[in-house]
């Protein structure tokens, strides 16, 4: 059964097209994954999905309900990891997530096992009381993941979620995504640059270029569609959007990625 569905999903910067007419489905429990150069529409994808953007055209569900139409309906049902840090370095783990736990409404008497339990779940219960301004980068990321799982969402958006991190946390942070679908069955879609990451966690991906979805299946499958012995994920990027991998993106989009894993590493 679906859990989120597009048809025609476009956005539009004035003569730009940033997202042309993006189309799937994916099913509950699913990791999918979005791959593409800088500048493909991955990240403006996960923003008209999270009903951050409008779209110009096309629609979308997520668990049932219109992005434009019923977007607070949407809002309750989704979580959102962002590839810029959404963690406040001043405050300590436990009242980062109990600041969330306000925002998202849940009520006084939750909030505690709440915050605790998420906490847990990601493997910080002892790191819970220390300023996150000492977290390591992958400490950082599984809190922000623990903060997008308060309200307990049925969808969980991760834009670049591993980036600037070293193997070691890369590694704790896969494991932890695995958790979640194994445990909670929740849906996940995520984008990443890193191959080796959408080989590993996701069921499907789709690759974007310029905008449009190129290729989509399971990575086996995409594997066996560029006819190349011994292929691997990394060869199939470079096979539909290889013309894209010297573009690098734009000013904004590197200096905003270099920041991030600055922050993180």
């Amino acid at each position: 059964m679906a859990i989120l569905e597009t048809e025609g999903l476009t956005r539009r910067f004035g003569a730009l097209t940033a997202v042309d007419r993006l189309t799937f489905t994916i099913a509950a429990g699913e990791v999918f994954g979005l791959l593409g150069p800088n500048g493909a529409g991955k990240s403006t994808a996960i923003k008209m999905l999270t009903t951050l953007l409008p779209p110009s055209e096309g629609t979308a569900r997520v668990a049932g309900h219109d992005i434009v139409r019923e977007s607070g309906q949407v809002r309750r049902q989704i979580g959102y990891v962002p590839q810029m840090i959404s963690a406040d370095a001043t405050l300590s783990g436990y009242e980062n997530l109990l600041v969330f736990a306000k925002l998202y409404d849940i009520p006084r008497s939750q909030q505690q096992d709440r915050v605790r339990g998420a906490l847990d779940f990601m493997g910080l219960a002892e790191a819970a009381d220390k300023l996150v301004r000492t977290y390591s980068g992958g400490m950082i990321r599984r809190l922000e993941i623990a903060q997008s799982l308060l309200h307990r969402p049925r969808v969980l958006f991760l834009d670049e979620p591993t980036i600037g991190l070293d193997p070691l946390a890369r590694k704790l942070v896969w494991d932890h995504i695995e958790k979640l679908r194994g445990e909670f069955g929740t849906t996940i879609l995520l984008t990443t640059h890193l191959m080796e990451e959408a080989d590993s966690l996701c069921n499907r991906v789709a690759i974007m270029h310029l905008g449009k979805v190129v290729a989509m299946g399971t990575p086996a499958e995409l594997k066996e569609s560029i006819a190349t012995p011994g292929a691997t994920l990394n060869d199939v990027f470079i096979y539909y959007a290889g013309d894209s991998l010297d573009s690098g993106g734009n000013y904004r989009e590197i200096s905003r990625t270099r920041r991030t894993a600055k922050r993180l590493g």
